[in-house]
């Protein structure tokens, strides 16, 4: 391809371009740019919205530019302070260790691995030093920091900014001088970040990196961006049938943006297929199996994705029982002298509830179900004998083992 060719393929659907003209420059020189994606592993697993971003590496490796994966084992002690409305809690060395390990594991499900250079930024922020820490937080000022979006509603509504959240973008701007970046891709909450790198490029004596960035993923919520800490994500490793059902649960209004980010529609695509199902050409069910079945066709194979929609419309459409249930053991010590156990704590133990406040509210919900009979009372004593089927919602459902 020629570099004008190259140009449209990469950026057409980006958000940010900070510059086209200066990318242009670079992919004119030949070589093999070096494009920087960075992930600090504050959670085990990447999710659909990362995937974003990585499906747009991709792209540049294959037209054969070297993707440098960086791994923010020192950037996640502080954690990234973007659309972050309190200081984050730091992680523990050992946290983020195991973290990273799944990390290089689940990008190989996008990018060729063998051809990433995958860093650790560890190897280059932990010799900086408190001397390279002090030239570094010379060529910023604290009043362009602050006109960060997150830093100015924070300091409006007298919430706390720690000094260290202060120092991160800093910090994940030195990672472009050490690895000496051509171009920064990333979603569009980075923006911030990446443009300073550009800055901070130039004060080491380096050409800046051309700055990339597309929308945010919305979670399965349809609000807020996918995340790990709110709960609203579809990690890229899950099993086919868990992907498949969480795809089905997002809201209709939101299929437009996954079918555009997680396959690389264009807009006008987008519209169209949203059109279709204003219009009543397309059912909004049928669309979103295509778009999942697609999806999760991605990340296993087109036969796993047809078994995940089989079982899907068999337990949910046709009200059976999931082919596989999970069993969930209940200790004997649970059980009073006559096999029983309150229906709050055997929601509980199951893990289908975070506290009995929630065990409660499912209850009060009508969402919860023993051998397929309603549960309305939560101060009800079951009996568990083993081998009873619990079901909360549509998704959470175990067989009980008394063990």
């Amino acid at each position: 391809m020629t570099p004008q060719e190259q140009l449209a393929l990469l950026s057409g659907d980006a958000i940010v371009v900070e510059t086209e003209d200066q990318l242009l420059e670079k992919l004119k020189s030949g070589r093999p740019l070096r494009i920087k994606y960075g992930a600090d592993p504050s959670a085990p697993d990447l999710h659909l919205g990362h995937s974003v971003p990585i499906r747009k590496l991709r792209r540049f490796q294959d037209l054969g530019h070297q993707i440098i994966f960086i791994i923010g084992d020192f950037t996640a002690r502080i954690g990234d302070p973007s659309g972050r409305t309190k200081t984050r809690p730091m992680l523990s060395p050992e946290q983020i260790e195991q973290n990273a390990k799944t990390y290089a594991e689940q990008v190989d499900l996008i990018l060729d691995i063998d051809k990433c250079e995958i860093v650790y930024n560890s190897a280059w922020l932990a010799p900086l030093g408190s001397a390279g820490l002090f030239e570094l937080a010379s060529h910023y000022t604290v009043a362009r920091m602050l006109e960060r979006d997150d830093f100015s509603k924070r300091l409006e509504k007298e919430t706390p900014i720690s000094l260290v959240e202060l120092l991160y973008p800093l910090i994940q701007a030195y990672d472009s001088v050490a690895i000496k970046a051509d171009v920064e891709i990333g979603g569009t909450d980075q923006t911030f970040n990446f443009l300073m790198a550009r800055d901070i490029m130039r004060a080491y004596d380096l050409p800046p990196q051309v700055v990339m960035t597309w929308d945010l993923l919305v979670g399965t919520d349809g609000r807020e961006k996918m995340s790990k800490s709110v709960g609203n994500y579809i990690g890229i490793a899950e099993p086919a049938q868990e992907m498949y059902g969480k795809l089905m649960s997002i809201p209709d209004d939101a299929m437009g943006q996954y079918y555009r980010l997680l396959l690389d529609k264009t807009t006008e695509e987008e519209a169209e297929l949203m059109a279709d199902i204003a219009a009543g050409k397309l059912h909004p069910k049928g669309a979103k199996s295509a778009l999942a079945k697609e999806v999760v066709a991605c990340y296993h194979d087109p036969q796993a994705a047809e078994a995940a929609a089989a079982e899907f419309e068999r337990v949910f459409a046709e009200g059976k029982l999931p082919s596989d249930i999970p069993e969930v053991a209940v200790p004997p010590d649970k059980l009073d002298a006559e096999g029983r156990i309150w229906i709050i704590d055997l929601i509980t133990t199951a893990g289908f509830a975070s506290s009995n406040g929630a065990a409660r509210r499912f209850v009060r919900q009508g969402a919860v179900r023993l051998n397929d009979e309603p549960i309305t009372d939560e101060t009800l004593a079951v009996q568990v004998r083993g081998g009873e089927v619990l079901k909360v919602g549509k998704r959470r459902i175990a067989k009980l083992v008394v063990s």
